[in-house]
């Protein structure tokens, strides 16, 4: 079971390193927060350094803030261009649209 684990996080490091410098970051975060933070947060955009990732409150950001720096190393495994911070943003949900009649 632990070779199999290991063949697969080697693919998808190959897979990310490939992808464009701006776009790895991106992909990576659900692979490295895993799929329960990941469920609840959106990887926004990635500039100069800085990943910037869309969480549901201020109590997210502040969970999510102390696992930064495990989330910084592992995601930096992954990607050809070093990400040197993760800023978490709360965002508001998007109000259902109004059916215009």
């Amino acid at each position: 079971m632990q070779q199999a684990g290991s063949d697969l996080e080697r693919i998808v490091a190959r897979s990310l390193r490939q992808a464009p410098p701006a776009q790895a970051p991106l992909m990576a975060w659900p692979v490295v927060c895993g799929s329960a933070v990941a469920e609840r947060t959106r990887a926004l955009s990635f500039l100069d350094g800085v990943l910037r990732v869309a969480v549901a409150d201020a109590g997210w950001r502040f969970e999510l803030q102390g696992l930064a720096p495990r989330y910084l190393a592992s995601i930096n495994r992954y990607t050809v261009e070093a990400v040197r911070r993760i800023e978490f943003v709360v965002m508001l949900p998007e109000p259902p649209e109004q059916d215009a009649r």
